[in-house]
């Protein structure tokens, strides 16, 4: 609920945590390549760029109305989104590409550690990898493990499972409860 004034380093930096969030915690460096030819008929189609897993999610009304922002940037349907990439002249260079979205992550966590998380009253560490870990918590035992391993794009649910470890309680808490309270309370 923060209004940072559109156009600040704090307002982007703030949109691609919660686009990021909003979408499953979508890993910032996928966050970074997208494409607005990525948006077709209110949903996103990619592949992960750590695995090559191609799927599409529905984008979410939240996440519609940051990409709002960011149109008027628009130079072409295959144009990227954010603008972490758009000054690259080389975008068949995978090693100039990753290397530029790794200092971008850098320079971006720098800005939610020093200038947005003291203004939301967050005590804790803010990252963009952060938003990933606030989905996995929030989901916790609301989504079916199988769902959240298609989300996350795990390739494995042991993957997910390991995961969601730090997250899931419900089912320990209800155990112990049930040995505790016999006699009803």
């Amino acid at each position: 609920n923060v209004n940072f004034e559109l156009g600040s380093k704090e307002n982007h930096v703030r949109n691609l945590w919660l686009f990021s969030f909003y979408l499953a915690g979508m890993r910032a460096s996928d966050v970074l390549r997208l494409r607005w030819s990525d948006f077709q008929n209110n949903r996103l189609f990619y592949a992960m760029g750590k695995n090559a897993k191609a799927g599409s999610l529905k984008l979410p009304l939240k996440a519609s109305t940051i990409l709002v922002q960011y149109e008027q940037d628009k130079r072409s349907f295959d144009d990227f989104v954010f603008p972490e990439l758009k000054r690259l002249e080389q975008y068949d260079n995978k090693f100039i590409i990753d290397r530029t979205i790794a200092f971008a992550v850098s320079r971006i966590d720098k800005i939610l550690r020093t200038s947005v998380a003291p203004v939301i009253g967050l005590n804790k560490k803010l990252t963009m990898h952060i938003a990933r870990h606030t989905f996995g918590n929030l989901s916790g035992d609301k989504i079916p493990i199988q769902m959240l391993q298609k989300l996350y794009r795990h390739s494995s649910v042991t993957t997910t499972i390991g995961y969601q470890a730090n997250f899931i309680h419900k089912e320990a808490d209800d155990a112990l409860n049930s040995v505790i309270n016999f006699n009803g309370n």
